[in-house]
């Protein structure tokens, strides 16, 4: 597909038809990232909105908690916390 890059203002845009917004599930005012590449590609890409459940999923229930950890649960309150 052909897109053509137009001026807007003092900047270049390039216009994405309606068939491939919807395609994609995409909308006006949604934040992307932009990267070109050496070879002169261009990668236009939705930023990921994480999910709590999906970080979670991630982590492993088993590992050891780090070793600082200990010192934060041990540590006595210096100024105003409550405790």
């Amino acid at each position: 597909m052909e897109v053509v890059l137009r001026k807007y203002g003092n900047s270049t845009v390039a216009v994405l038809p309606p068939a491939v917004l919807r395609d994609l599930d995409l909308s006006a005012g949604q934040v992307m990232t932009l990267d070109a590449t050496a070879d002169g590609t261009i990668v236009l890409a939705r930023k990921r909105r994480y999910v709590l459940a999906d970080l979670l999923a991630q982590c492993d229930a088993k590992a050891q908690p780090p070793a600082d950890l200990n010192l934060w649960a041990a540590a006595k309150p210096v100024g105003t916390e409550v405790w």
